[in-house]
């Protein structure tokens, strides 16, 4: 529960670092100020997320774009981008978090804080993504 407790924490944030233009540190601070802390080791967890996130945003961001083809990128609903960034982060820079754990607790964000097709629409990108990007480095280590 602490890890999907960070998680929450980690997309509200990023999302009002999307709205604001806020930086991490500040982002974080005015999350801790403004809202009950239930457990300071979740806030750690979505700390560790968002800096993770916001430093390898780039590498992230492409990779949605190209999973995304048919849709703008300045277009795809902030929430569900957020969920993907998070999702990405873990795969490629948490090894300590099988991707699998990454899309299902991507796939339970998207249906508690997105749209009706939230769930089918992350689902689908991060199983695009996982197949074509980690399968496939994962087989070629192992030829």
């Amino acid at each position: 529960m602490i890890r999907r407790k960070g998680r929450e924490i980690a997309l509200q944030v990023l999302y009002q670092m999307d709205i604001t233009g806020f930086d991490p540190e500040t982002a974080l601070k005015a999350y801790k100020e403004h809202l009950n802390l239930e457990d300071e080791r979740a806030f750690s967890f979505g700390e560790e997320l968002v800096k993770g996130v916001y430093n390898n945003r780039e590498f992230i961001d492409s990779l949605i774009r190209k999973y995304t083809p048919s849709w703008p990128f300045e277009r795809l609903n902030l929430t569900d981008k957020n969920i993907l960034r998070l999702a990405i982060y873990e795969f490629f820079f948490r090894p300590d978090i099988p991707p699998v754990v990454s899309i299902n607790e991507a796939i339970e964000l998207a249906k508690i804080y997105g749209t009706d097709e939230s769930p089918s629409f992350v689902n689908g990108v991060l199983d695009s993504i996982y197949k074509n990007e980690l399968l496939k480095k994962e087989k070629a280590l192992f030829k």
